[in-house]
């Protein structure tokens, strides 16, 4: 009869059981056991987390340095770093993300096999990785004490929603909801209204942008800042400041140009004695020069971490995707940023005047420019952008003081971090299906999750041991 007990026990609590008292002890110690697959499987996570984290932010910051140096020929261009600071400073940014993907996927999978190993896989299954990503989140804090995450907090929540999101639209109780977020074209729609938000501030009001974030628009908006101060005056309707700079600035340049104190669209501030679609042409070229750098990296590195095994078979197939995938990606960046004052300029001329609402409608149709990139790119990045609006617009409102500060809780970053990471590992979990077959593979070579319970060998064997009894008992 003790096969019949230790049947009940495996089916009625859902949970791998053992015959005896004996067994349970031995199977609860044998989680802290140096030789214990769990342990062997968090090691490895968090290895590979680490990987990941230190192989993406190391690869930039090396692209990084690069650029750095060949800046430094420049005679015109100041550092604020010497070289020797700006290598020391990537070096701990590089292991401080190592450090923080690589907690996060050690705590992760040690929540996720803890909480397995004592309360029972399949009884747990349901809720087991929701409280483990919750759990794992605060980990975005090995970046750096003082260092905030807001805009990589929305993004994450922005992809937890599109997660929750998929897992609604295939629901029989949510499906008529969450049929509009099925839109063919509500990737480039959304690029459309981040765009808005974002290059309007870009001209107008920088500070509400993430400093970085903020950086990489001014690189590849490939305007000086004197110039988009004169732009910003002429919009709010400001006296001009900086005209006599704009001029000296262009006659550095070769272009001998007089701006009038009068003028009523900033075309000449803009692109100086350049037709506006001699300017868009121009400035196409250059913009392309400056975006390939951005985006070897981006096809680079994965192609080295997640295609490694296929990069050694078909080498020929996959740089030359990384190739044309950086071809593509760089066209898109220069086309983004050159559409962005084709279209501000066309509306000024249109007009014969320059406000703010007409450079918010400005800069709407310059996320058109996504549907140069691969559908499969198209939501990450109108997702990524969309944070930093996100952002951006809370921001101008609570300078403006609409909106209170949330003074209280000094890091909203992490509490939006961790909510979003329990979401997304939880429909890792228990909705794999709405993630795509890329993402998926690569949280499976990093988290390593064991298949469900009734398919690990020990619970093979407990079934088989089982049937086993049931048939003894049987023939008695």
């Amino acid at each position: 009869m003790s096969g019949e007990k230790n049947h009940d026990c495996h089916f009625e609590n859902g949970a791998h059981c053992m015959g005896s008292e004996e067994e349970r002890e031995v199977h609860r110690s044998s989680f802290f056991d140096p030789d214990s697959e769990k342990l062997r499987r968090i090691v490895t996570a968090a290895a590979k987390g680490f990987s990941i984290g230190a192989g993406l932010k190391g690869g930039l910051a090396l692209f990084s340095i690069i650029a750095r140096l060949r800046r430094a020929r420049s005679p015109r261009k100041v550092e604020l770093f010497t070289d020797k600071e700006a290598i020391t400073l990537a070096v701990k940014e590089t292991l401080r993300y190592g450090l923080f993907l690589g907690t996060f996927a050690g705590t992760f999978v040690s929540v996720d096999e803890i909480i397995g190993h004592f309360l029972g896989h399949r009884r747990t299954a349901k809720w087991r990785a929701l409280v483990a990503g919750l759990l794992a989140g605060p980990s975005m804090l090995l970046t750096g004490p003082g260092t905030q995450h807001t805009s990589l907090a929305i993004y994450i929540l922005m992809r937890a929603a599109v997660l929750a999101s998929r897992c609604g639209i295939k629901s029989k109780r949510f499906g008529r909801i969450c049929k509009p977020l099925t839109w063919k074209h509500g990737d480039v729609f959304l690029m459309c209204l981040s765009s808005s938000q974002i290059l309007s501030a870009y001209i107008l009001k920088q500070e509400s942008l993430p400093a970085t974030y903020k950086s990489f628009l001014n690189k590849h908006g490939g305007k000086d800042p004197v110039i988009l101060q004169g732009v910003k005056e002429l919009v709010s309707n400001l006296p001009f400041s900086k005209l006599e700079a704009i001029e000296k600035y262009y006659k550095a340049t070769g272009v001998d140009i007089k701006l009038d104190p009068h003028m009523k669209i900033p075309c000449s501030m803009i692109h100086g004695n350049e037709s506006c679609t001699g300017h868009l042409v121009s400035f196409l070229i250059e913009a392309y020069k400056r975006s390939l750098p951005v985006y070897l990296p981006v096809y680079l590195i994965p192609a080295l971490i997640v295609h490694r095994e296929d990069l050694l078979k078909r080498p020929y197939t996959i740089l030359g995707k990384g190739i044309f995938g950086t071809a593509r990606s760089s066209l898109f960046l220069s086309s983004y940023c050159a559409s962005a004052w084709m279209w501000t300029c066309i509306l000024f001329r249109i007009f014969r005047t320059c406000n703010m609402p007409l450079v918010a409608m400005g800069t709407f149709p310059t996320g058109l420019a996504l549907g140069i990139e691969k559908k499969s790119r198209r939501i990450e990045i109108s997702l990524y952008c969309f944070a930093r609006a996100i952002e951006s617009f809370f921001t101008s409102i609570a300078d403006v003081g609409y909106l209170p500060r949330a003074a209280k809780l000094k890091r909203a970053d992490v509490v939006i971090f961790s909510l979003s990471t329990a979401i997304i590992m939880h429909c890792y979990a228990q909705e794999r299906e709405v993630f795509r077959s890329k993402y998926l593979n690569v949280l499976d070579w990093v988290f390593g999750v064991p298949p469900p319970p009734c398919e690990t060998p020990r619970c093979k064997s407990s079934e088989k041991r089982d049937y086993e009894d049931i048939e003894f008992v049987k023939g008695l």
